[in-house]
């Protein structure tokens, strides 16, 4: 164990070095306030890398990442993201972004499994319960699935928008629209849902 995380220390170095050598000045650049335009509310999952798949270097990129890409009306810290990236960075776009083969998603299909995961999962549920008879309908396990991938996304979109953070920007007119895009792991690309939505009420 000790090795494998000397070796993260030992990869972290050839990271900045090799940074530093296309780049002198790349981290003084870094220390300076940050900017970015987008705010990214993705998964925990570890194949779904943020900045890598959009192509963006460190600071063009606000992150937030948790199970299955939910946002709880109630939870503290992603609401805490949302009121920092939109009041003090001045986002100019939230992208909710869920991927196909999401565990989270997965679970949210089967028996309930414990705490606290379950009750993190709790909206998920709901989504599932929603359009239980349009998921009945679907042809396969993998195909329902998928499914309740991008349903889950559209509900996050619209949780996002329902935030006081969010309608407080848009009720002063500050440039901000949300969008909802899915991954897929199998070839790498992303494709944006139609759900995306803005201060003027256009989707």
């Amino acid at each position: 164990m000790v090795e494998q995380l000397s070796d993260l220390l030992a990869r972290n170095r050839r990271w900045a070095d090799a940074h530093r050598r296309a780049e002198p000045d790349f981290f003084s650049k870094l220390t300076a306030i940050q900017q970015p335009d987008y705010l990214w509310i993705g998964c925990a999952d570890s194949r779904v890398p943020a900045n890598e798949i959009v192509g963006l270097q460190p600071g063009e990129l606000f992150v937030h990442r948790n199970v299955a890409n939910i946002v709880h009306p109630y939870d503290p810290n992603c609401l805490s993201v949302i009121q920092y990236a939109v009041d003090t960075l001045k986002v100019k776009h939230i992208i909710v972004c869920g991927h196909y083969g999401c565990g989270g998603v997965l679970a949210a299909l089967g028996p309930p499994v414990e705490q606290p995961l379950e009750s993190w999962l709790a909206p998920l549920r709901v989504v599932s319960a929603t359009h239980a008879d349009e998921l009945a309908v679907t042809r396969t396990d993998d195909a329902r699935w998928r499914r309740l991938c991008e349903l889950n996304v559209k509900a996050q979109v619209a949780s996002v928008s329902a935030t006081p953070t969010v309608q407080a920007a848009w009720a002063r007119h500050q440039p901000l629209t949300i969008h909802g895009w899915i991954y897929d792991l199998h070839d790498g690309l992303l494709q944006d849902l139609g759900v995306t939505v803005d201060g003027q009420g256009r989707g």
